[in-house]
Parts: C-alpha cells; structure tokens; sequence
C-alpha cells in the first residue's frame, strides 16, 4: 500500500537586505516629528511596498514595475506632506530618490528619465500652495533646481549602472549559448570520430573473416553443382537437396560481397558535380528496380533549391549511398504506401558552405535509441537485414568529408517516418566564382 509523503512548503527567505530597509525605516519613525502618526503610517506602507516588490514583479513583470514606482511616488508625496509645515521645505525631500532609482532599476534611459520628472513635478506640487503664504527669493529656486538636478543625476547613474548589467548579462547568455553549441558539435565530432574507429575495426575483422569464408563457399558451391550434374534425374531427393546447397551458398556469397564493401578502403575520386543530377539518377534507378504496383504506392516529391553551389561527389559511390537510402525509404513505407520527399537546399556546417541533402519518408520511423547506432555495423531495423547499408553510407559521407544524421521524419503525417540529414561541403573554387 502506498503512503502518500507530505511535503513541507519552503519558508521564505528574508533578504538582509530588506532588514536593513526597515532598520532605516525605523530609524527615520524616530527622528521628528514623532508624534506625527500620518507619517509612522507612510513609513509603513513604503516599507510594505518595498517588502512586495519582488512578489509584485514575479507575478506582474510588465506593469509591477510601472505599479511599484506610482506607489513610491504617491507614498513620497505623502510623506512630505506630513512631514513639514511648508511640505516644499520639508527636510524628508530626498525621499524622492526612492522613486527616481527604482524606475531607473526597471526601465531604459528615456523611461527613467520621465519617470524622474514624474517624481519631480510631484515634489514642486507643494511649490503652488508655498508661494501663497511665503514669497520664494532667487535662493529659495535655485535650491528647489539643484535638489531637482540631484533626482536626475542619481537616475541616471544607477540607469547606467543597470544598463550595463544587463548587457553584461546578454553577453554572458550568448556566451554560454555559443559554449552549449559547441558542446554540442564536439560531443557530435566525439561520437563521429568513435563510429569511424569502430568501422576500421570492423572492417578490417571483416575482410579477413570474408576471404576466409569466400573459400570454402566456393567449394561448397563446386562441389554441390557437380552432385547436382552427376545425379540428375536418378535421385531426385539428393540432387534437390544439392539445389539448395548451391542457392544458399549464393546468398551467402552475396553477403560476403556486401562484408568485403563494406572493408574495402573508400577512395573516393571527388570532382565538382551537381548534387541533384546524382539525386535524381539514384531515384530512376530505385524505381526501375520496383514493380509498377509498388512505384504507384509511394508520392516522391523534389524540392531542389535553385542555383546550388557544386560539390565534390564521386558519383557512383555518392549514387550508391542515395539509391540505399531511398531504397530503404521504399522499405519502410511497404504496402502501405506513402511520401518520399527529396531536399536539397544550400547550408552551412561548420563555418562550410555546402548543400544539405535530406531524404524523408513517411514510414514508421526509427525508434530513438536506436538512432545514434543506425549507422554501426550490424544494427538494423530490418527483419531480414544484415545492418551494413547505413555502415557503408556513412562511409561513402565520410569520404565526401561530409556529414550524416538521422531524424524523425515529417510532423504533418500520422506516421512521422525518418529524416536522413546528409552536408556535402561546396567546392572551394566554384564557391568562390559564384560570390565574386
């Protein structure tokens, strides 16, 4: 049975900050006049104003601030008020700053600079009912200015202080987003740079154990299509029985064939080429190799950008590499039926300008976990399949000092099928005509 666990909820967290708001509060309710319980009360709210701020500001990020500073400059006004007989002489005026600091916390420079004179023309407010009982001499303005000036030149510097954070801080951001991507690439090139050791493992395993097996297989064969000339038709049984030997023997040949390409060093004679003649070479070849029911089951779609740079491509290992991948997109949509959708489109990889080409279907698809191992040897998803093509492939890349990836496929089918993301880096000297 199942017992529920009770969680206790967080206490907040009293900032020493804001202690030390209220010790100078508090302070401030102890100097004159004492007795003036309006004031005690304004003291209060402002202390209570700045206690919810940042409550105020998690739930209300847009307008919490433009709230916040009304208060304080309503609670500052307040305060003069009730602090003074004559509030323009009152000596709490700096308590204006209040106002003026916080919006310069929250806003730009031009917004700092209208809220202080929001704040300013609050405290001259009290100017009008001044000059009704006392006259105002030539000192009497030029001090009320230079309070005036101090409300802005506070603004302004603690805006600037917070300008420059910020900007610190979207730089530290940018940074920290560039070092992720780079993470990211590095940890790609580590894993690309694995499966290339293992592939020269394995190749190497490979092409000793195929010619060691290719042999005996030939034997095998010899000697079962000989038993199958000598017996003929005097024992059925026997020569039937040589008949399969010899087939089996032939799709075990075959798929030693497949091992000693798959081992065979790669070298790829590269010469620039346009990347969608190959494309569209590899898919007529894939469509004459099917009947004419399964050709009318599948859509191919080609979405060629114009005026792509040329690439280096050996042809027929690159045609090799796309009539596999088509071929299993053909595969996987079965009887089913279903899209094949063929991109190319110009790219960059690397700081490289190239052409990225994809190939996506519209087929069940490749489970996650399997997608980084696709590309080992003798991984497959194929119930009848060895797991070499996506080997030899990714090899066939490689040797186009290219790039290869698999993804989830098309998001507006119910079967979203798989995503072959393939960079063909832009031939140096054909790039370079083309932007000149």
């Amino acid at each position: 049975m199942s017992q529920a666990i009770r969680t206790e909820p967080s206490r907040p967290v009293i900032n020493w900050m804001d202690v030390l708001w209220l010790l100078f509060l508090a302070g401030l309710a102890a100097l004159p006049p004492v007795a003036e319980i309006h004031k005690q009360l304004t003291l209060l709210a402002i202390g209570v104003v700045q206690f919810s701020e940042g409550w105020l500001m998690a739930r209300a990020p847009r307008r919490g601030a433009v709230y916040i500073v009304l208060l304080k400059i309503a609670l500052a006004t307040l305060l003069i008020d009730h602090t003074g007989e004559v509030g323009i002489n009152s000596s709490y005026w700096p308590i204006y700053f209040l106002p003026a600091v916080t919006a310069a916390e929250y806003f730009s420079p031009v917004s700092t600079l209208l809220w202080t004179a929001l704040a300013s023309a609050a405290y001259c407010s009290y100017l009008y009912p001044a000059l009704q009982d006392y006259e105002m001499t030539r000192e009497g303005y030029e001090i009320l200015a230079i309070r005036i000036l101090f409300f802005f030149l506070a603004a302004m510097v603690v805006n600037r202080f917070v300008v420059e954070n910020r900007s610190q801080i979207k730089r530290y951001q940018e940074l920290s987003e560039a070092l992720a991507e780079t993470n990211r690439k590095l940890e790609q090139a580590q894993e690309e740079a694995r499966r290339s050791e293992r592939l020269a493992a394995l190749g190497q395993m490979s092409a000793g154990l195929a010619h060691e097996i290719r042999n005996p297989l030939g034997v095998i064969k010899g000697s079962a299509e000989m038993l199958h000339q000598k017996l003929g038709e005097s024992n059925p049984l026997a020569s039937e029985l040589a008949g399969y030997i010899s087939s089996e023997t032939n799709r075990l040949s075959a798929l030693v064939t497949r091992f000693l390409d798959f081992a065979r060093p790669l070298h790829a004679e590269l010469s620039p080429r346009e990347i969608t003649a190959v494309l569209d070479r590899a898919l007529h070849s894939v469509s004459l190799s099917l009947t004419r029911k399964d050709e009318d089951l599948v859509r191919v779609e080609r979405q060629y950008e114009p005026n792509l740079p040329m690439v280096p491509l050996d042809e027929s290992l690159s045609e090799q590499a796309f009539v596999n991948l088509i071929q299993n997109a053909y595969d996987a949509m079965g009887s089913r039926g279903g899209t094949l959708r063929v991109t190319a489109a110009s790219a960059k990889n690397a700081n490289r300008d190239g052409v990225e080409v994809r190939i996506e279907d519209t087929g069940p698809g490749i489970p996650a976990e399997l997608r980084e191992q696709v590309f080992n040897p003798f991984v497959t998803t194929k119930k009848t399949g060895v797991g070499l093509g996506l080997s030899i492939v990714s090899r066939i890349i490689d040797g186009h000092h290219g790039t290869i990836r698999v993804e989830e496929g098309r998001e507006d089918s119910d079967r979203h099928g798989a995503r072959f993301v393939m960079f063909f880096p832009a031939d140096v000297e054909t790039s370079e005509a083309q932007a000149s």
